[in-house]
């Protein structure tokens, strides 16, 4: 792990006061673990919102998209996700597919999905920008904090320090 805030031993020592992921995605880009401040996207089918988010300064932050855990189509591709290391983000977790998966895994990001599709979505826009959303029983919700690691993703409301 990039620094020593395993989501193991996190939980290990802040028990209950943070949340975690039960949805069990997989690992798509380069990097294994990452950590930031959450953002938020929530749509269906439709990666509009995602690529704008996405060309957008990322400061550290990571993006968390609800895409409602349809398989129907990619949410993101190698092209989003690029551009998503060119502006800074740490991380994108998306509640549905991606695609690109070979090229994905090239890039220095933390990315992870439910799955993929080579299929690409709609680009209406439609959808809702930093809004709370829900999934694998855990809130994500603006502001709070993300970590990712091969074990599992941790939110808490706030940046943690390492055990």
């Amino acid at each position: 792990m990039a620094d020593d805030r395993a989501t193991a031993d996190l939980i290990d020592a802040y028990g209950d006061t943070i949340a975690s992921c039960q949805t069990q995605l997989r690992s798509f880009g380069a990097r294994d673990a990452f950590h930031g401040p959450i953002s938020t996207v929530w749509c269906r089918a439709d990666n509009g919102l995602v690529k704008s988010r996405l060309n957008e300064p990322g400061a550290g932050h990571v993006l968390v998209v609800d895409g409602g855990a349809s398989l129907r189509s990619a949410l993101m591709g190698d092209m989003i996700a690029a551009a998503a290391v060119q502006n800074g983000w740490a991380g994108v977790v998306i509640n549905g597919a991606v695609r690109d998966v070979a090229a994905l895994a090239q890039l220095p990001l933390g990315i992870k999905a439910l799955g993929s599709n080579p299929r690409k979505s709609a680009k209406a826009g439609e959808g809702a920008v930093d809004v709370p959303v829900s999934f694998g029983d855990a809130l994500f919700t603006p502001g709070a904090w993300l970590y990712s690691d091969e074990d599992g993703i941790v939110i808490s409301p706030e940046p943690l320090a390492a055990p």
